[in-house]
């Protein structure tokens, strides 16, 4: 080697290095300000094409201005004659910071007990929503006899924004510590698991970066759900990537290879499987653009942008790091063959009857172990494991994704939904939700004579001048603003059937082109637009993973092998995941969104784990044979990747810190799912498939030419493998 090529080979890492950490230190900040370019407004995620989206822009013509509600409610006794001290407190609000247009009068219940009254708020507040609502209360606690809630979407935005507040703080600083704590554990160093968890940071902040700059230009929407999940994503994307490139690395350094050899063979023997399995996340995150839910739809490039800035750490980073450490970034141990009987042992010699120890059970160590059992019993573990994936399926059904109840929006006792539910208790079910219709101002008549006629509805009146009751109706451009009541709980099944019911007797009245929109019209069209996303989204999906794992292991049969496992390891989680949140956290439903997300997360990442093994094992194969490949790859990979499936459930599960539902349901079906996977799947369920289906799983490639699963090594491999330190090196312990 020239004085030259010694000198790049020295500084090329160094450059790399420096760049990252400028990287971290101009972009680092922008993962705690993505929040600036956040919004938690729902309304603004609603599905494009529905028709309570178009009631939102009709409604601005009613308006000069858009609002956000804060409903007042004030329970007690002697109520009925606090009618004008109630107008009075709230009158003083007019003029105050933050409130916009004219405060409604005060309604008592008709029970007596209650009184309430909105005021209209202006809806980019942003930090000034919490003192709005403060002065709010302070005016309204003026009135005697009185005990004052807060209701309406005010309160249930600032009540959100709580739940978020701990996004960038919080979230983060639980996910490193767990993910930190566990690579001390994996790797018992202390240098390595610093320079993962450092790659990571680098990786989310550029992520964040980016992401700031799209959404500040209006280019992606962000909301706190979708920059939690960013988080989560990248951390424990970016931590499995370094753990196969680090695994690779110890591997060449047992061997007594130099650190530019090691980092040279660890990147050319690794980099196909990460930039596969990084491209099944990226590509699945993507599929999501064809929603018509735009939440939906800002989490795919969001996400894939995150993944591709965790390969693009893990590829450059982490490799310089590696070479400028060497032998010392096992520090306090040493990269050498590990002990026999912990696990983490290659297969086995060939013996004299051609099978290998670890095929006989005497190879030492859990994953020689398990490699033994799946190899002398194939069928009978496939069946078992496979009878156990399909009880859990059995029950996927049972997830009600019919939308979280506004009582079960937030896992703690939120101050909103405790006023909603007094509001509930005294006024018509859906008061302070009413359904908007918007119609043709000469229909009038009949569209309220229709409105009041349908089955569930509690009152409906037009939207006058003045704004009170019994006014002239306020009539812009031809058209007119129906407000309408409904008899049951806006967020409740009864109110979505009324408003079915609803929508057909308006759409029947003639020339009164009526649309109808609000809470419960939003929650509805957000359903049935879930189901038509699983519908289309889903089959993309799995073809995109099917044509990404024929190109990396140039088969047929063995794909659609694989995409059928980690499907049903996917249906398997829903099932158990209705079980525990109807019995354990008590959740009565789900956010229409989280089957599909779980989906995409489960079957991308779980295809991500059959990718680093397969890739293995397609690799052992061309040495050693289709049998003793797939026995070598799994006991190979066995360490590495289920610490990287624990790392990655892990860090999911760090979601659940978010006290929202959504978020928390998110959070147990991936982390359940990835552990289900990595455990079961692919540990038992494709081995054992692959050895009893044989040869002919590879189909079309040249391995199914190998009808007996031998092989012969070549020869440099037949010297390197019959090194213990080879054999007994292959992964880091788990």
């Amino acid at each position: 080697m020239s004085t030259t090529q010694r000198r790049a080979r020295r500084l090329v890492p160094l450059l790399l290095i420096a760049v990252w950490l400028a990287v971290g230190g101009v972009l680092g900040p922008y993962a705690g300000r993505l929040g600036e370019v956040a919004t938690n407004d729902q309304a603004a995620f609603l599905p494009r094409s529905a028709e309570s989206t178009e009631v939102i822009a009709a409604q601005r013509a009613f308006s000069e201005d858009e609002t956000l509600p804060a409903v007042v409610v004030w329970t007690g006794s002697g109520l009925a004659g606090q009618r004008a001290a109630a107008d009075r407190a709230l009158a003083s609000l007019d003029g105050t910071p933050g409130v916009r247009g004219r405060i409604s009068p005060a309604v008592l219940a008709k029970d007596g007990a209650a009184l309430q009254a909105v005021v209209p708020l202006r809806p980019d507040l942003g930090d000034g929503l919490a003192p709005a609502l403060d002065r709010i209360r302070a005016a309204a606690e003026r009135v005697p006899g009185g005990t004052v809630h807060l209701a309406g979407p005010a309160a249930a935005q600032a009540d959100l924004s709580d739940a978020f507040a701990g996004i960038d703080g919080l979230l983060l600083a639980v996910a490193l510590f767990t993910v930190l704590v566990i690579l001390l554990l994996v790797y018992r160093s202390v240098l390595l698991p610093l320079v993962i968890i450092l790659g990571a940071v680098f990786a989310l902040g550029l992520a964040c970066a980016v992401v700031y700059v799209l959404a500040d230009h209006d280019l992606v929407r962000v909301d706190g759900q979708v920059q939690g999940i960013l988080s989560i994503l990248v951390i424990g994307a970016a931590t499995d990537y370094a753990l196969l490139l680090t695994a690779r690395y110890r591997e060449e350094l047992a061997l007594g290879r130099d650190r530019f050899t090691a980092v040279r063979a660890a990147l050319r023997q690794s980099w196909g499987a990460v930039v596969a399995s990084a491209a099944t996340v990226a590509l699945g995150l993507l599929a999501l653009l064809l929603s018509d839910l735009t939440n939906n739809r800002a989490l795919g490039p969001v996400g894939a942008i995150g993944i591709g800035c965790a390969v693009l750490s893990s590829l450059t980073f982490l490799p310089a790091v590696l070479v400028v450490l060497g032998r010392a970034a096992y520090w306090p141990a040493k990269p050498r063959a590990a002990v026999p009987g912990t696990g983490t042992t290659g297969a086995g010699e060939a013996g004299a009857d051609g099978t290998e120890a670890a095929a006989g059970g005497a190879a030492p160590g859990l994953w020689g172990r398990v490699a033994g059992l799946v190899d002398r019993r194939p069928r009978r573990v496939w069946a078992v494991t496979l009878a156990v994936l399909l009880a859990g399926a059995a029950f996927a059904p049972a997830l009600a994704s019919r939308g979280v109840p506004l009582d079960e929006t937030f896992v703690d006792d939120a101050p909103s939904v405790a006023a909603q539910q007094t509001l509930s208790a005294h006024f018509p079910g859906g008061a302070g939700n009413p359904a908007v219709v918007v119609a043709d101002a000469d229909r009038l008549e009949r569209v309220l004579t229709a409105a009041r006629a349908t089955e569930g509805v509690a009152s409906a009146a037009a939207r006058t001048t003045t704004g009170r009751p019994g006014g002239t109706p306020l009539v812009v451009d031809g058209r007119v603003q129906v407000d309408v009541t409904l008899a049951s709980a806006a967020d409740g099944d009864a109110a979505r059937r009324t408003v079915a019911r609803l929508r057909a007797s308006l759409h029947a009245v003639p020339g009164a082109d009526a649309l109808v929109g609000g809470y419960t019209a939003q929650r509805h069209d957000t359903l049935r637009t879930a189901e038509r996303d699983r519908t289309l989204i889903v089959p993309v999906v799995l073809a995109v993973i099917f044509l990404i794992l024929t190109g990396l292991l140039r088969s047929l049969l063995l794909p659609a092998l694989l995409v059928a496992t980690v499907a049903l390891n996917f249906l398997a989680t829903l099932g158990v995941s209705a079980l525990v949140f109807r019995h354990v956290f008590g959740f009565t439903g789900t956010d229409p969104s989280v089957p599909l997300y779980g989906f995409v997360f489960l079957v991308a990442l779980g295809v991500d784990y059959n990718i680093f093994l397969m890739s293995r094992v397609r690799e052992e194969s061309l040495r050693y044979g289709v049998r003793r490949g797939v026995l070598r790859g799994l006991v190979s990979t066995g360490g590495v990747i289920t610490s990287a499936g624990v790392v990655l459930a892990a860090t999911f599960a760090a979601l659940g810190v978010i006290p929202l539902a959504f978020l928390a349901q998110i959070a147990f079906i991936v982390a359940f799912g990835v552990l289900l996977d990595t455990l079961v799947v692919r540990s038992l369920l494709v081995p054992a498939l692959v050895l009893d289906i044989g040869p002919r799983a590879w189909w079309p490639s040249r391995l199914t030419g190998d009808p007996t699963g031998g092989g012969r090594a070549p020869a440099d491999e037949t010297r390197r493998s019959a090194s213990p330190a080879s054999e007994e090196s292959r992964t880091p312990s788990a």
